[in-house]
């Protein structure tokens, strides 16, 4: 059995929303992954951003600067 740890969860209304973050944090060297959004958290299209909780503000910068919008961000084991 895989050990939950914890991370930091970025939900989208869209896909292109999930897309754009994923391709923001390649380009800017950050650590993380597209996963199937967690079942305790709404995502209108079902994708979440999963990254180490350290990267939390980092992330929300991105998003602020590059337009995209996050349904929503939470900090969770998964």
């Amino acid at each position: 059995m895989r050990t939950k740890t914890p991370r930091v969860i970025v939900t989208f209304h869209t896909t292109a929303e999930a897309i754009a973050l994923e391709q923001a944090c390649g380009q800017s060297g950050l650590d993380g992954r597209l996963i199937s959004a967690p079942r305790s958290l709404s995502a209108d299209c079902g994708i979440a951003w999963s990254a180490p909780p350290e990267l939390r503000n980092r992330i929300e910068r991105l998003l602020s600067d590059g337009g995209i919008e996050a349904a929503g961000i939470f900090e969770m084991a998964v």
